[in-house]
Order: C-alpha cells, then structure tokens, then sequence
C-alpha cells in the first residue's frame, strides 16, 4: 500500500500568508502616520523657538504635540496585539477596532500624564517669569530626579516590561471582553508611563519645543525598549542626566527651556 504524499504533507495556510500582508500593511501605516506627526511637530516648532513654560500652547495643542512623541513607542506591541487576537477575530475590521482600541487605550494613559506635564510647565514658566533665579534650580533638580530614576526599581520593573511584553499580554487574556483592548491598553500605557516619565520631565529644562530635545528623548525611548543592551544604555544616559544635573548650576546654556524670553543669554542662543 502506498501512502500518499500530498494527504501527509501540511496543507497551505493562505489566511497566514494574508496576516503577513496585513502586519505589513499595518507596519507602513503606522510608519507614516508617525513621520506626518513629526513633520507637523517641526511644522508647529519652527516659528515658537524655545522658552519657559507651555510659550502660550492651549491644552489640545500640546496634548497632540505631546503624544506624537508616543506613537512609534505604541506601534510594536500594538501590531503584537493584533497578531495574537487574530484567532479570536477573524474579520479584518474587527480586528482593526481591536487594536484602534487597544492603542487609544495606551494613548489615554499618556494623556493623562501629559496633563500633569502641562501643569508642571503651567507652574515653572510662571515662577520662571517671577524669579528669573530659579531656573538653574528648577533644571538642576528636573536632570536629578530623571538621573536617579534611571536607577530606580520602579525603572527596572516597567522596562522589563516594556521590552518583554508578552508574558503580561498573556495574562490580559483573562481580562473580562468588555473593553478589554481599552483596558490592556492603558494597563500597558501606565508601564509605559511609569518607563519613561523621568526622561519625558527632562524637556522641562531643555525645552518642551525644542525638537531637537524631543528627538533625542524619543530615539531614548525606542532604544531601551529595543536595543538587546538597553538596560546598560538606561544607566548610561541616567549618569549623563546627572551631569548635567551639576553643569547646569554653572552653565544656563544647557537650560534653554527655563531661560527668562528677555534674558540676554535667550537672545544670544536665538539664530
């Protein structure tokens, strides 16, 4: 009796291949909707320069500003998501509300932080404006309190988090159907919050326009989540914050983000 080689061999998984082409899809989609939101940031920056406090920025201006920087950090484990619902949902479409749900989720998060971060420049450009003086302080103990962090066991358990995600999406599985993907989301958006806060707080004394400050924050971000040596490049730039801790009481240059806009320094740095 011969056995029948084609009845033994696998059969073809087309709806595998189409995943391919959708995580691709999704991948470019993502990718541009990130460079559009950067192009507007350098759009928006361009003609504010840099000054204390939010430079006369309303709340939904600089919520939008403020979670552009977000995005990329969202699309990794929000394409993860999405391959690991695909069982459950079949359909295309649900599959998108799935993960439009699951990164509003993590972008509501951020939201709420990014309030804190606009009254803390609410607060800062106001005692800056008073107190010209206290600027150095201000910036001085914004690079400490980032520094220290980065060496911090709260630091360490959200990047683990952050850079091996599975496991705790797992766990989300047990989570009710109602508005799971919202609520892993934001559950995933807090770790996230609780990662990065400390380097977010730096664009206090750097400048919370300054693009090419909020550049270097976000390719940080990216970088400890990402890179195999992130944890020793999270201490690294931790030390590096605390230099600057100790410069910036001497050089006000480094603090372009609470110089007083009258402040000759101010116009000296000004093209």
């Amino acid at each position: 009796m011969r056995l029948d080689r084609k009845a033994l061999s696998p059969p073809l998984r087309p709806a595998n291949l189409l995943s391919a082409r959708q995580l691709a899809f999704a991948w470019s989609v993502m990718a541009s909707i990130a460079l559009l939101a950067w192009v507007l940031v350098v759009d928006q920056a361009r003609d504010m320069g840099v000054e204390p406090g939010t430079m006369g920025m309303g709340v939904p201006l600089f919520l939008l500003l403020w979670l552009v920087m977000m995005f990329p950090s969202v699309a990794p484990v929000a394409l993860t998501w999405a391959r690991a619902i695909g069982r459950q949902s079949p359909t295309g479409v649900v599959r998108v509300a799935r993960t439009a749900q699951f990164a509003g989720g993590y972008l509501l998060a951020w939201t709420a932080f990014g309030l804190i971060a606009y009254g803390l420049l609410a607060w800062t450009g106001a005692l800056v404006d008073e107190h010209p003086g206290a600027g150095r302080w201000i910036g001085a103990g914004a690079f400490l309190v980032a520094g220290l962090y980065q060496f911090g066991p709260w630091k360490d358990l959200c990047l683990r988090h952050c850079r091996s995600p599975m496991g705790q999406l797992v766990r989300y599985a047990g989570f009710r159907p109602r508005a799971r993907d919202l609520r892993v989301g934001a559950h995933h958006g807090a770790y996230c919050v609780g990662c990065c806060w400390g380097l977010m707080i730096v664009l206090v004394p750097l400048g919370v326009m300054n693009v090419l400050a909020m550049a270097a924050v976000a390719v940080v971000i990216f970088v400890e989540k990402l890179w195999r040596l992130g944890p020793v490049f999270s201490q690294v730039v931790g030390v590096a914050f605390l230099v600057l801790a100790v410069l910036s009481l001497f050089r006000p240059w480094l603090l372009p983000g609470l110089l007083p806009p009258k402040s000759p320094m101010t116009d000296m740095l000004r093209p």
